[in-house]
């Protein structure tokens, strides 16, 4: 495949459902200069499996350029699986591609593995136990990223998984990490269960979920408004991480029907596990989602939520803005969104125009809280 026939996949690329924006591409120039590295190691037998393509561009560019039938994809955000399902289909790939969970169905017999680099070392390092794991001996990781998020540690993470770690030469601002020669895996080193004592309670956490097995400080300002929530008949934790919130409304409002959502697959496992823990599995219900689009409107009284102000690595506030569309439309007339964010994002006028009336309920030298009335 020519560069420029290349070009004609990435240009034919969407985001949507995630957020679109004339400053956010489907693709960058690591998913390129993966493909380009790939092409030396592949062949037409060989078996190939795709972690953290964001919209497609690994995926399609695989199938385009290195010349296999099939390739078995992990992503772990739902908008990433219905980007590339609706791209794939729309370039004619459809069934050409398999989805799988991060384990030993992805990865069992794979002999190149071409992995778009996460931001955090917790989640590289339960991909690379994961690759090392479960791939087929010999197997090769090609892992890229964008060079001013990269960082030594992650030479590091991938060294106590294969015994040799190649650097390549950054090109286009993005360099390929090589791993080979996976070593002996011990236990796995992911989900961390840990206690949390100030709240009484067990969190597991996967690698890939925001702030590991900690309680973050927005979640623990949003907590010491717990009391002054109304009572509720079901309520929603929406981008709920490890599920904290989920945890600590459940057990403080014993007959609400609780509903713990995000994105996220690995926050889902987490959430999952943290209800276990915690005797709450039948009482907490995980759902992988986008912006809560499988839930009826008008059928929360009440909602939590501690937006994310980044998508990916890029600061934007569409995550934010698309979480607040959701709440209005899934909130009961009457129902409430809690919020907690930084302060400086100034949320509190788009919350009165989506939601309805919108009250400051705290503040600290951080965050702000705010409680919006579905009008």
């Amino acid at each position: 495949m020519t560069e420029l026939e290349l070009e004609t996949v990435f240009g034919a690329l969407r985001r949507f459902p995630d957020v679109e924006a004339d400053n956010l591409q489907a693709f960058d120039a690591t998913d390129r200069l993966l493909l380009e590295t790939a092409s030396d190691f592949s062949s037409p037998d060989i078996r190939i499996v795709i972690i953290g393509d964001r919209y497609g561009a690994l995926t399609l560019g695989a199938l385009a350029r290195l010349g296999v039938d099939h390739v078995r994809v992990h992503q772990d955000l739902f908008t990433g699986r219905l980007a590339l399902e609706r791209n794939a289909n729309d370039a004619g790939a459809a069934g050409r591609y398999s989805s799988h969970e991060l384990g030993k169905e992805l990865l069992a017999g794979s002999d190149l593995v071409l992995l778009q680099l996460p931001k955090s070392l917790s989640e590289l390092e339960e991909i690379a136990d994961a690759v090392a794991r479960f791939a087929a001996p010999g197997a090769v990781l090609l892992a890229g990223g964008r060079v001013k998020h990269m960082s030594v540690g992650m030479n590091s993470v991938l060294a106590k998984y294969f015994s040799t770690v190649q650097p390549q030469l950054a090109r286009q601002k993005s360099r390929v990490l090589v791993a080979r020669d996976a070593t002996a895996v011990q236990v796995p080193p992911f989900p961390v269960v840990e206690s949390l004592p100030e709240l009484g309670i067990t969190v597991s956490a996967h690698g890939a979920v925001f702030s590991g097995a900690r309680l973050d400080i927005g979640t623990r300002f949003l907590l010491t408004f717990l009391q002054r929530m109304p009572e509720a008949r079901r309520i929603v934790d929406l981008g709920c991480g490890t599920g904290i919130l989920a945890t600590m409304v459940a057990k403080q409002q014993e007959h609400a029907e609780v509903i713990a959502t995000d994105q996220s697959a690995a926050a889902v496992a987490s959430a999952q596990g943290t209800a276990l823990e915690n005797g709450l599995a039948g009482r907490i219900r995980v759902l992988h989602d986008d912006a809560m689009s499988s839930l009826p409107p008008s059928s929360a009284d009440l909602i939590l939520l501690n937006p994310p102000f980044h998508l990916g690595a890029s600061v934007h506030a569409g995550a934010a803005l698309k979480m607040f569309e959701a709440a209005a439309r899934v909130l009961a007339r009457g129902g409430e969104l809690w919020t907690v964010y930084n302060s400086h994002l100034q949320y509190r006028p788009t919350l009165e125009r989506l939601i309805g009336p919108t009250v400051e309920e705290g503040r600290n030298p951080k965050f702000t809280v705010t409680r919006s009335r579905k009008s």
